[in-house]
């Protein structure tokens, strides 16, 4: 069946790249409602952004939505995959800014936020999208590759030069809470050299290394406290994955492969997904498919304990 959060939860902190504070409230809403974000600063236009691949204006650090009204709710990548790997199908979130909240630059106090009020089943059956047949989208180096699975199965290969990083390559599968134990407490990371670069084009202003992001210097990881994983890096990109690929609007049942993707990537692997009707189809979830999903079987416990 369909699901929302049982009871408001809020949210507050700053942007990561617009530096901007933030309030978000993430509401119960009714079944077939989906995810919405809403505006609440936004005054004399529409006020209402679907998250939703088609409304996806820029993917190029990270995940802005937008309507035709030019109302935009960006990097929603993180609280997305929250929402996905607590298994809430339909919310209303309110914003009172451009940007969504980056908190400690992973998804586990969205998690944890969520988990605290509680999942509410609602009388509607839950449909999936059923990949079957490979879709594949290349750019350069980079790929991503959804192909047919029973279930969700995230696998995500990352090259960089700074040797703290290197090659790092996972596969999970994302049912019975493997997202919050084993990916929800990653941050969002990036390279010293890219820090000064970004800033200079109105970016990252919001980032801290202490706080809400891990930097790479060479072989040196930057921020106090080091990392929380040892290939944190490659599981926050499989974090990342996730939340992009919950804006497909309900659960995929297939294998998404990235190699040096990022959110672009994922975008257009959607978009070439749902341009062609043979690749996928609308089925109902049986019980042993939605103890398949991401959100199946999870509890609070499952969060990581991160400082």
């Amino acid at each position: 069946m369909q699901t929302t959060i049982r009871s408001a939860v809020t949210f507050n902190g700053v942007g990561l790249h617009s530096g901007l504070r933030a309030r978000m409230t993430i509401h119960p809403a009714s079944a077939e409602y989906g995810i919405w974000f809403r505006r609440t600063d936004v005054i004399g236009r529409d006020a209402m952004v679907q998250a939703h691949w088609a409304s996806v204006s820029n993917a190029t650090l990270c995940t802005v939505v937008s309507n035709a009204a030019g109302t935009s709710v960006s990097t929603i990548e993180h609280i997305m995959a929250a929402l996905a790997g607590c298994g809430v199908h339909n919310a209303l979130i309110e914003i009172d800014g451009p940007e969504v909240p980056i908190l400690d630059g992973s998804s586990a106090p969205f998690a944890s936020g969520i988990m605290a009020r509680g999942i509410r089943v609602l009388d509607a059956p839950l449909r999936c999208f059923e990949v079957l047949k490979p879709v594949e989208v290349r750019h350069g180096e980079a790929v991503a590759r959804l192909e047919p699975a029973r279930a969700l199965e995230i696998e995500f290969a990352i090259d960089f030069e700074d040797a703290a990083i290197g090659h790092q390559q996972k596969h999970l599968q994302m049912g019975n809470g493997t997202f919050l134990r084993e990916l929800s407490d990653c941050r969002t990371f990036c390279r010293q050299a890219d820090v000064e670069t970004m800033r200079a084009n109105g970016l990252a202003l919001g980032g801290n290394p202490g706080e809400n992001a891990v930097v790479f210097d060479g072989d040196r990881v930057v921020s106090p406290g080091g990392l929380r994983r040892t290939d944190e890096p490659v599981r926050h990109k499989m974090l990342d994955a996730l939340g992009d690929l919950a804006l497909a609007g309900a659960p995929l049942l297939g294998r998404y492969t990235g190699i040096r993707a990022g959110h672009a990537m994922t975008n257009r692997l959607l978009r070439a997904l749902f341009a062609d009707p043979s690749a996928y189809r609308i089925v109902d979830c049986d019980e042993a498919t939605r103890r398949s999903l991401p959100g199946s079987g999870v509890n609070r416990a499952d969060i990581p304990a991160v400082a």
